[in-house]
C-alpha cells in the first residue's frame, strides 16, 4: 500500500488518465495469474483501464474528517485480491477539501515492490504534468517488461549458480526447526 498526500488543485479525470497510462506501460499491472494445469501462469491482458475510485470527505469537520480518511486506506489494504480476475493494482482518491487529496495505492506483492511503487509514482506524478497541457506521454515505453526480467533470472539461475544460491540458504537456515508451528485457523 501506499498513501500520497496530494496538496493544491488536482483533477480527478487526468490523474485517472495518468494512471491508465501507467498502466498500459506495465504489462505487470495488467496480469492475472492462472493455472493452466501445469502451475502458475501469467496472464497479461491487451488493455486495462482500472477506475479511479473517489470518495469525497469534504463535509466532514476536520478531526472526523481525518479519523474517516484513516479507515477507507485501512480496509482497502486488508481486502484480498483475486489473482485469477484482477486488477493487482487499486487506486482511491479521497477528496479531504478543494486543495487537500489522498490518493491510496494498493498494489499485490506479485507485481510491485518499494522500488517500484516509486517508479510508478514518479510515471504518474510526470504524466499528470503533461496531460493537461494536451500532448501525448512523455515518456519513453520501458525496454524491459517484468515477465522478461523473469525469464531472464529463471535462465541464469541454474547449475552452479543455483548451488550457490542455495547453498547460502542452507548454511543460514542450518538449525532451524523443520517445521513451522503456526495455528491453521
Amino acid at each position: 500500500p501506499s498513501a500520497l498526500r496530494l496538496r493544491g488543485p488536482l483533477d480527478p479525470r487526468t490523474l485517472e488518465r495518468a494512471l491508465h497510462e501507467t498502466v498500459r506501460r506495465h504489462e505487470v499491472l495488467r496480469t492475472t495469474l492462472d493455472d493452466l494445469g501445469g502451475g502458475p501462469v501469467q496472464v497479461v491482458h491487451p488493455a486495462w483501464a482500472p477506475a479511479l475510485a473517489v470518495a469525497d470527505l469534504s463535509g466532514l469537520g476536520g478531526d472526523a474528517r481525518e479519523a474517516e480518511a484513516q479507515r477507507p486506506p485501512a480496509a482497502e489494504v486488508a481486502r484480498p485480491f483475486d489473482l485469477r480476475r484482477g486488477p493487482l493494482l487499486r487506486t482511491t482518491l479521497l477528496r479531504l477539501g478543494a486543495e487537500d487529496h489522498v490518493l491510496l495505492a494498493v498494489m499485490h506483492h506479485v507485481g510491485s515492490d518499494g522500488w517500484s511503487l516509486g517508479v510508478l509514482s514518479g510515471e504518474v506524478a510526470a504524466l499528470y504534468e503533461a496531460f493537461p497541457r494536451g500532448g501525448p506521454s512523455p515518456l519513453p515505453e520501458p525496454p524491459v517488461q517484468y515477465a522478461d526480467y523473469a525469464a531472464w533470472q529463471r535462465g541464469w539461475l541454474t547449475g552452479d549458480v543455483l548451488e550457490a544460491q542455495l547453498g547460502w540458504w542452507r548454511e543460514r537456515l542450518a538449525g532451524a526447526p523443520p517445521v513451522l508451528e503456526i495455528p491453521t485457523d
